[in-house]
């Protein structure tokens, strides 16, 4: 007889959401310069969490004149005063984790185990890594005296709205720039509350500026002329319009756009763990990652075997409230995006594909899509080809690697790639043709502050993590 999990509810009473909230500026908090705000809800029950500005052209100018005068002082201090600014922001987000995984999960939607588990932890990771960076750029392996390039403006998605924050900041802050943050219009409060954690680390006034707002704030900043770098993480047709602004400036540029990961599994794989590795690639934060693997290879000779031990596997996935512990699979991010998922799996079906989902009973109130599975896939169907950034995973068959090098590259992404086999020399054989930026073996999803991340094609170009993510914020 199995044992029923029994509720395991986080406390909302860790975090203060205030009513509203301003537009961080040169060091204070203040409201936008005519008035607008907008809403921002928790995805789960659709609960107003609070009202947040929303920054105008007038203010994105007021944010990069601030991180402009920043820049002078900030950009001669010695690495080594940069870095215990750096470490003590990672040492704050340490102690205030709990609250931030929270506050994250309200937010977002994700289940709050990631939040506590992953995010958080890997946030003050980068701090703490780009920290011992500071004082190191000669080192680098960009040349002798490498220096800053000024005012960064950077935008950032809803998926990991704090993780992506620290890829982005904590670079840019250790290499001597100052910064212009954009968050997504869904998710602003981790951002906010960021913000309020550069006061309390005591970070000059300026280097740090948060804007808050809609796609016409993003466009704003990125066009403006006193931004010398521009970094971006969202889709690939944002990424297209940001690249067509910047064009004929001297502006410096990276993208990290959408992808439409592969996951290759052998017929010498270790079934259960593939299938943990399948379901973390796909499932993990309700597969609304850019890197997830949402096309599963599987070679014809073991397919039904994978297939029937993946079902069951995904029959005990817990969908529901995200600030349960023992949530698997927490609510989609938006209404919006949640017709989007539906639309694509709907024509999955109209298209001849045959689907799947575990009987799972969804919340009433809020924006869910049960873990969804697809087989008898062609690579012509859509959910094969485009982006869905939900839980819905598409699989196809190959017979020998050389077929499966095909089918995985045969995407206009070119983000990531997963491999299960047992032999060491298939590995390497098969991740040596595939054109991913990341290829993971026998594991998916597996970050690191040390490892740098980025890809090919329509994912975009540059990298972010390691000494490798350092040089998009150095002239050299």
């Amino acid at each position: 007889m199995a044992f029923e999990y029994a509720p395991a509810p986080e406390s909302r009473s860790v975090v203060d959401i205030a009513p509203s909230y301003g537009l961080f500026i040169d060091g204070e908090f203040r409201e936008a310069s005519d008035g607008k705000v907008f809403k921002t809800v928790s995805p789960s029950t659709e609960e107003v969490l609070s009202e947040v500005a929303q920054a105008s052209a007038e203010d994105v100018d007021a944010a990069v004149k601030a991180a402009r005068k920043a820049f002078e002082k900030w950009s001669a201090l010695p690495g080594a005063e940069r870095a215990k600014y750096l470490f003590r922001i990672a040492r704050i987000i340490q102690e205030r984790s709990r609250e931030l995984a929270v506050l994250e999960t309200l937010d977002n939607g994700k289940p709050i185990k990631e939040t506590r588990d992953a995010d958080l932890p890997l946030v003050a990771a980068h701090f703490f890594y780009y920290a011992g960076w500071a004082d190191k750029l000669d080192h680098a392996g960009f040349g002798p005296g490498p220096k800053p390039l000024g005012v960064a403006g950077q935008v950032i998605p809803w998926n990991f709205p704090l993780l992506m924050l620290a890829w982005k900041i904590a670079p840019a802050l250790a290499a001597g720039n100052t910064v212009v943050l954009k968050p997504a219009e869904t998710t602003p409060l981790s951002a906010l509350f960021f913000a309020d954690i550069c006061r309390q680390a005591g970070l000059p006034k300026g280097v740090v500026n948060i804007l808050t707002g809609d796609g016409t704030t993003g466009a704003a900043l990125v066009a403006h002329d006193g931004v010398d770098k521009v970094a971006f993480t969202g889709s690939t047709a944002v990424g297209k319009a940001i690249a067509r602004t910047v064009a004929g400036t001297d502006k410096k540029l990276t993208l990290e756009l959408g992808g439409k990961g592969a996951n290759i599994v052998f017929d010498d794989a270790p079934i259960d763990q593939a299938v943990e590795g399948i379901i973390n690639g796909i499932f993990f934060n309700q597969g609304q990652v850019c890197c997830a693997g949402s096309r599963l290879l599987v070679q014809e000779s073991i397919q039904d075997e994978l297939l029937d031990a993946l079902k069951r596997r995904m029959s005990t996935l817990r969908v529901g409230d995200p600030l349960d512990k023992n949530t698997d699979v927490g609510a989609i991010n938006s209404a919006e995006q949640l017709a989007r998922i539906r639309a694509l799996a709907d024509s999955g079906e109209a298209e001849g594909a045959e689907r799947w989902a575990p009987a799972c009973e969804l919340p009433a109130n809020g924006y869910w899509f049960a873990p969804t599975l697809f087989t008898g896939v062609s690579q012509a169907h859509r959910i094969a080809r485009e982006e869905i950034f939900g839980p819905v995973l598409s699989v196809l068959t190959f017979r020998t690697p050389a077929e499966a090098v095909a089918k995985a590259n045969n995407s206009e992404y070119g983000l990531s790639a997963g491999i299960w086999t047992e032999k060491g020399s298939r590995m390497l054989a098969v991740a040596s043709k595939l054109r991913a930026g990341v290829v993971w073996a026998n594991t998916f999803n597996k970050f690191d502050p040390t490892s740098p991340f980025g890809g090919y094609k329509e994912s975009g170009f540059g990298r972010e993590g390691g000494r490798h993510g350092l040089e998009a914020y150095l002239d050299v």
